[in-house]
């Protein structure tokens, strides 16, 4: 197969295509294809919306990963370097946080990076706690410093964004918050994430608890959509900090939530997130609606593990759902 035809707009049409007729009418099927990624599989694969593989390449450790507009991929190999792949599965770009400004001796983790419109790189590193914005030759143009209530190699960051307003949203695990920085470093917005009266447990399936945020998106009403980790939920909150919105572990019909990671809002208001850890007996994938109906869900244990962490939706133009 020649592996640079699957992100030419030939065959974006052509899924885009397929996804309209499954899409059209009351109660069709929904199929989505997709691009995801397992660490214990140490796979990142394409998935067509018959579920078939249609391109793979190996990975280590990741947590998140991006479709560029050339239709490379920009993702990590272990939890220190960010590289862009071809089609062809060419490394044609690489950063080392370990190895780059001012690292080298230092515990360094890197679980989120964005490709930013200017043609710079976000880069942030848990270890040093900073949020770096960086060029195609590693030269930072920004840094900011992460506020840290317990700072962790490990953990003091999951997912960040640099939103649309040019702050940055950015999911620190291990302080259980959300916060967002303006473009001088300050925090304008905190969102500690709730326990619900409940006392954290151990472990990363269903079983455990805890407020270990992963993900969150800026919604375009203002609001923030928090996927909370080992918290086994989804919250939409407002600036004042009002939960307005929610889907709990237990919350749809035979499915079981652990540690809920990815987020992101599709163009008809629905809802894709990940659910990951939550073994054999539960999707990975899920989307539902606003009403909290599951209109599409991916579970494949053949080609993915217990591990997949990070997803992304190719959409009926060839688009990456965020």
């Amino acid at each position: 197969m020649n592996h640079s035809r699957l992100f030419k707009p030939s065959v974006r049409l052509a899924m885009a295509l397929l996804a309209v007729v499954c899409l059209r009418g009351q109660g069709a099927e929904v199929r989505h294809r997709i691009l995801a990624a397992d660490y214990s599989t140490k796979r990142m694969a394409i998935v067509d919306a018959g579920g078939n593989i249609e391109w793979e390449t190996s990975i280590r450790d990741i947590h998140d990963m991006h479709v560029l507009p050339n239709g490379n991929i920009l993702c990590q190999l272990g939890w220190t370097r960010v590289v862009e792949i071809s089609p062809d599965k060419e490394i044609v770009w690489s950063y080392d946080s370990s190895k780059s400004n001012g690292n080298e001796g230092k515990r360094v983790e890197v679980h989120a990076f964005q490709p930013l419109a200017d043609g710079r790189i976000m880069i942030v590193e848990s270890g040093p706690g900073r949020i770096l914005e960086i060029d195609r030759q590693g030269k930072i143009h920004r840094e900011i410093a992460l506020k840290r209530n317990s700072p962790s190699a490990h953990s003091d960051t999951r997912m960040a964004r640099k939103t649309d307003a040019g702050t940055y949203l950015v999911c620190q695990e291990s302080d259980g918050a959300v916060r967002e920085y303006n473009a001088s470093g300050s925090v304008i917005w905190d969102y500690p994430v709730p326990l619900f009266g409940r006392e954290p447990k151990p472990g990363h399936g269903p079983e455990a608890f805890g407020n270990s945020v992963f993900g969150a998106i800026r919604l375009d009403n203002g609001n923030t959509l928090i996927a909370t980790g080992n918290g086994h939920s989804l919250i939409e909150v407002t600036p004042s900090k009002e939960i307005v919105w929610a889907i709990h572990q237990d919350d749809l019909p035979g499915i079981r939530l652990a540690w809920v990671t990815t987020v992101a809002q599709m163009p008809n208001g629905n809802i894709v997130f990940g659910n990951c850890h939550a073994g054999p007996d539960n999707p990975q994938i899920i989307e539902v609606t606003r009403d909290k109906k599951v209109v599409w869900t991916f579970k494949d244990f053949e080609h993915f593990g217990n591990a997949l962490a990070v997803s992304l939706v190719l959409d009926v133009g060839g688009r990456i759902i965020r």
